[in-house]
């Protein structure tokens, strides 16, 4: 793996487990398949974007907008 996608990976793990400590009852399985779906992802693995850059609360922050916007189900 290359280094841009060594960050990413470890980005979507820090997402995950962001959103484990948000939500307690919450599992990996069902965090992991959150930021799989999420627009955040799509941003994160844009190579334009560069947002794999960000730290992972700052990208967290937009992942949680999707959330409280009611994006998913």
């Amino acid at each position: 793996m290359n280094e841009k996608t060594l960050i990413i990976v470890d980005i979507i793990k820090n997402l995950s487990i962001l959103l484990m400590e948000k939500y307690k009852d919450m599992t990996m399985e069902e965090a992991l398949s959150i930021v799989f779906r999420s627009d955040t992802y799509q941003k994160l693995i844009d190579e334009k974007t560069h947002f794999y850059f960000q730290s992972p609360r700052y990208v967290f922050a937009f992942l949680e907008e999707e959330l409280l916007r009611g994006k998913f189900d």
